[in-house]
């Protein structure tokens, strides 16, 4: 029986309640366009993709009861059971707490006949489940009839005259462990011990090869084996021969037992109050903001240049990190949330600051770190890392491809910190990583941690979020993804922006928590930043003033303005020194010049700047002999010698230029830039105005799907069942291979101008899969702009294999 009719027939018979936790676990089944029936519900939950979004989202146990129901496919609860050594009752109820979680996310359901059935997408995520090969059903699918009886009369069986009953009496035959148990002890010594190895193996590990071509079925102990069907070779004899899973299974012993971990390893605790949390996530997140206002203060300022390979270097990174007074992980961590969150962006070969950071920089500094890690919840990475497997520096926003076990990581470590003891914290946060592995078993553990997931702790120990070892406000309103309870938790840990400072006579200013944006520019302008943090320290000297003096300030304006910001008088030094440094500025002064023109005769050079065909060349006397132009020296020599005169050219020692004729050459020309997509594509991605997602009520969902039929004629062309639109009916009458589930959310997406992600076969026979927007259809083609390559494309609507939502 298909997995996807039992799983509509089970959906069908669940309460409202039960089919709403369902609908809540997979939210993308229940996209728009709504399903109308469990039966195109159960289409959209055996999506492969939609399978591949929940299967990161469960725990260790859960895992390990998918993999073992993948190995021993459909099995009553008692066999499963018995597989994981779950027999007592603790062990049983925690059995049953997996599969209820499984069932929750619709990857792992009973029939009506007690046995158990998963997603048919789920078994394709092992190629060898507990290191098991396929079932005898599928090895021996393709053996013929007659191969069939040779193994039974080998196994001293009586074959059934139909195929089917010799099949089915080999599966029971090799059903039975004592049997095989049996077998194999009167068999050869070779070929017991060839089993008994093949036994333990993972079924992509051959048993030996010959010039690296698997050659299991040499010998005779091979030979004995696929005689009795305890080894199944490929009929045209490709490859290893294989075992199948019971075979494997008999051979490993009544006592051996499927991984089974349903209790979370053991952190050590302390006692920890909420009011030391918050005074050690407040000092972290208020440190952090700071930093976080220096780096994108220094970025604003310089913006970093990109390599050439792409991403912000080392160099590039020091640089930042010296101009903010912070670290590289404190660098790195900014710039990723910083452009993730849109306050920073690539413009050419460097990276600006946007529009959205001078209205970020404006506001406080709660506010500001709310937005910083809302974007950091959501990282397809983990940006604090520097290193790659090779050990080698990495960039910063180079643009890696998205790592979605990086953001299962994040997940992971709010549920880990949220489980533990209320009124305890780790002892060390460290500790924390086998837990998050126990909660998030796929997510992505960074090569160069010594210790799981240390570098994503320390990350959390810096915004703030992991504070004492324990979950802080901040953390809590990230795990339960609640945005007016992250606002709130940040107003109240942190401070005000700070608009005043603290001169001293030492010629320093010093900030208590994190300046104004105002305040931070004026202090920028007329000092060095010394130190950032909880306090920020400047230091005044004569380079920083004379720097104020060349951006145009005067030494009136200069004192006058930080004393309005000043907690008390100026101190005399400051003063003295703000007067001194503005009476030796502008002593002397340097004018550009493209050229010097000098000569020995006044008359001539003055007849020169007052010449009226000459003005073009901006010409001006610096003296009765020297005159200065605008203009390059090449062009200045010909406007000259134009004009009737006859210059000529010295070089850079003062000696005349001899000058020789040369060949004129075309320069290449530049092409333009290639703006995708012609007029149609000359547009930013990046720009674009997010999609909000429609809201869906779940509860009048499960309403209606329970009293719908369990599945409505499907519509297609020429059977006389409508379609709600026109659209779904030209897009299921040219792709003939998309179901009618598939041919609803394409065509939605089509209509309400939404976008969708299709898995794509091109006609060179490759595989893709690509996010698509701004759809317009002109059958039997689909014109969409391209998130995979960036460009307008055109998609033939019968290569479109599935469909997901984006």
């Amino acid at each position: 029986m298909r997995s996807g009719s039992t799983l509509a027939a089970w959906l069908h018979g669940l309460d409202t309640p039960r089919l709403e936790r369902v609908l809540a676990a997979r939210a993308d089944a229940v996209s728009p366009p709504e399903p109308r029936s469990v039966g195109e519900l159960a289409d959209r939950l055996q999506r492969p993709a939609s399978v591949a979004l929940a299967l990161p989202r469960i725990a260790l146990p859960h895992l390990q009861v998918a993999e073992a129901l993948a190995a021993v496919a459909s099995v009553p609860r008692a066999g499963l059971a018995r597989l994981l050594g779950a027999t007592g009752e603790e062990s049983a109820c925690a059995l049953d707490a997996a599969l209820d979680v499984l069932a929750d996310h619709a990857l792992v359901w009973p029939d009506d006949k007690g046995l158990l059935h998963m997603a048919a997408p789920l078994r394709q995520a092992w190629d060898a489940p507990l290191g098991l090969d396929a079932p005898l059903t599928r090895l021996l699918a393709d053996m013929t009839s007659e191969e069939l009886r040779s193994i039974l009369v080998a196994l001293g069986e009586r074959p059934g005259g139909t195929k089917q009953q010799r099949l089915a009496a080999l599966v029971d035959h090799h059903s039975d462990p004592e049997r095989i148990a049996a077998l194999v002890a009167q068999a050869p010594a070779a070929a017991r011990k060839l089993l008994e190895r093949r036994a333990s193996y993972a079924p992509d590990r051959p048993e030996f090869t010959v010039f690296g071509a698997p050659q299991a079925d040499s010998g005779p102990g091979a030979r004995w084996a696929l005689e009795r069907g305890l080894l199944v070779q490929d009929r045209h004899r490709y490859g290893a021969a294989r075992m199948p899973a019971e075979v494997a299974l008999a051979l490993r012993g009544a006592d051996w037992r499927a991984p089974f971990e349903p209790v979370p390893p053991v952190v050590p605790t302390v006692p920890v109050g909420s009011a030391e949390v918050d005074r050690e996530a407040a000092a972290a997140a208020t440190a952090f903001a700071a930093h976080a206002a220096s780096v994108l203060a220094a970025c604003s300022a310089v913006p970093p240049k990109l390599l050439k390979s792409g991403g912000v270097g080392a160099r590039e990174l020091s640089r930042i990190g010296r101009a903010a007074q912070c670290d590289d992980i404190a660098v790195r961590l900014v710039l990723e949330a910083a452009y993730a969150a849109g306050l920073l962006a690539r413009d050419g070969d460097q990276v600006a600051a946007t529009e959205d950071y001078d209205a970020w920089a404006e506001r406080e500094p709660a506010e500001q770190l709310t937005v910083l890690l809302q974007a950091w919840r959501t990282l397809p990475l983990t940006p604090a890392r520097a290193r790659d497997e090779d050990g080698k520096a990495l960039p910063a926003l180079a643009g890696a491809p998205p790592c979605t076990g990086c953001v299962q990581a994040r997940h992971g470590l709010l549920t880990a910190a949220t489980h533990l003891p209320a009124g305890r914290g780790a002892k060390n946060a460290a500790e924390l990583g086998p837990l998050v592995a126990w909660y998030r078993p796929l997510a992505d553990q960074l090569p160069e941690d010594t210790t799981p997931f240390a570098t994503l702790v320390r990350e959390a120990e810096l915004l703030g979020v992991i504070a004492r070892g324990a979950l802080s406000r901040i953390g809590a309103a990230l795990e339960a993804e609640d945005a007016e309870a992250l606002a709130a938790a940040c107003q109240r840990l942190l401070p005000t922006a700070t608009r005043t400072a603290r001169f001293g006579a030492d010629l320093t200013a010093v900030v208590t928590g994190t300046p104004s944006a105002h305040l931070a520019d004026l202090l920028d302008a007329v000092a060095d930043r010394e130190a950032g943090g909880t306090a920020s320290v400047w230091r005044f000297s004569p380079s920083t003033v004379r720097r104020a003096l060349d951006a145009g300030r005067t030494p009136d304006s200069i004192a006058a303005d930080l004393a309005a910001v000043a907690v008390g008088a100026l101190p005399q030094p400051l003063s003295y020194l703000i007067h001194d440094t503005a009476r030796s500025h502008g002593r002397m002064r340097v004018t550009s010049a493209a050229c010097v023109i000098h000569g020995e005769e006044p008359a001539l050079l003055a007849e020169l700047a007052a010449h009226r065909k000459l003005t073009r060349l901006g010409l001006r006397q610096l003296a009765p002999t020297v005159l200065v132009s605008r203009t390059p020296l090449e062009k200045t020599l010909a406007a000259l010698r134009a004009a009737g005169y006859a210059p000529v050219a010295e070089t850079a020692d003062g000696t005349v230029r001899v000058e020789q004729n040369r060949r004129p050459r075309a320069a290449g020309p530049v092409p333009p830039p290639r703006l995708p997509g012609g007029t149609a594509g000359r547009r930013n991605a990046s720009a674009r105005t997010p999609q909000v997602p429609a809201t869906v009520d779940l509860g009048a969902l499960a309403t209606r799907l329970r009293a719908a039929p369990p599945s409505t004629p499907q519509p297609e062309p020429g059977n006389g069942i409508p379609f709600d639109s026109d659209t779904e009916e030209i897009v299921a009458g040219c792709a003939r291979l998309l179901s009618l589930a598939d041919v609803r959310q394409l065509a939605h997406a089509i209509d309400e101008g939404r976008e969708v992600t299709i898995e794509y076969v091109a006609a060179s026979g490759s595989r893709t899969v690509r996010t698509l927007s701004e759809l317009e259809l002109d059958a039997p083609y689909l014109y969409a702009w391209c998130h995979l390559r960036n460009d307008d494309r055109v998609f033939t609507l019968s290569r479109i294999h599935g469909v997901m939502p984006a």
